[in-house]
């Protein structure tokens, strides 16, 4: 059965929705058991958008808010913003470009915590910017209870951000994270105290984050920076900066070409000259 997950040679034409639905059609001819589940979750919709909007809401459903009513309001995002469904797409592509346990779109689109955590908040983050704080709110909390991961609604995230694994990110209320970027579990861009206003990290495009590193306070991470896992950055970071340590200082360049990121790259190990002597970070 393992030979049931191995990617194509191709990419159906229509990008990524038109090959997850290859998948899933060839997924439910080869695990009978999981067909009724796959054709729910994808093949019975004709769009992205709607598959998203059921799968969510299948998943974010309570007995607080049923999840024919989630599902709803996610439709509503969705066809009031159709970029919300294109960055589902785009971030579904990196997660199968960045991940070496990721073999097919469907895996993320299932399955990853880290994916369908980031599409929820793209739906608590459109609801926040129509004032309806306090949907937003409940949304954030069912994210964190079964995806451990929580997001302020009101944290603006980019396309092409690879969340990996997922357990205990936290991203506070003013944080920003741009395009490209990607996170290890564990990572905080938090506060640094009791403060209000403009407190949260500006994460730039290209970054990669290592596990359990935590950002604090309103400071600006540098485009194609990198950080080192257990970090705790209380600083700027130059762009293509490696900073590593308690409290987090430069130690490097990003060790990738020029004609990728970190966040592209997933490099977490610091390189010298001797290429027996690499550290993982």
């Amino acid at each position: 059965m393992a030979e049931a997950l191995q990617p194509r040679v191709f990419e159906a034409s229509g990008g990524v929705w038109a090959q997850l639905r290859v998948e899933a059609m060839q997924a439910a001819a080869e695990e009978p058991l999981l067909a009724s589940y796959l054709h729910a979750a994808i093949l019975h919709h004709e769009r992205i958008e709607d598959a998203l909007s059921y799968h969510l809401a299948s998943k974010l459903g309570d007995g607080d808010m049923s999840s024919l009513q989630l599902r709803e309001v996610c439709q509503e995002a969705y066809n009031s913003d159709p970029g919300i469904a294109r960055l589902a797409e785009r971030d579904m592509r990196v997660v199968r470009e960045r991940d070496p346990a990721c073999r097919v779109y469907l895996q993320p689109f299932l399955y990853f915590k880290g994916y369908a955590g980031l599409q929820a908040h793209r739906i608590a983050h459109w609801l926040w910017t129509q004032e309806r704080e306090i949907l937003a709110f409940h949304l954030q909390s069912r994210i964190s209870e079964l995806f451990s991961i929580d997001i302020h609604p009101n944290a603006k995230i980019g396309g092409g951000v690879f969340i990996d694994h997922a357990n205990g990110i936290v991203i506070g209320e003013t944080a920003v994270v741009e395009d490209d970027v990607s996170m290890l579990h564990s990572v905080t861009l938090g506060g640094t105290g009791k403060e209000r206003g403009d407190r949260h990290p500006k994460i730039r495009r290209g970054v990669l984050i290592g596990a359990g590193a935590k950002v604090l306070g309103n400071i600006e991470v540098g485009a194609e920076a990198r950080i080192a896992a257990g970090s705790v950055v209380l600083q700027n970071v130059p762009p293509r900066c490696t900073v590593a340590g308690v409290p987090a200082k430069p130690i490097g360049g990003p060790c990738c070409p020029e004609t990728i990121t970190p966040a592209q790259a997933m490099e977490h190990r610091i390189i010298d000259a001797n290429p027996d002597s690499g550290a993982a970070i």
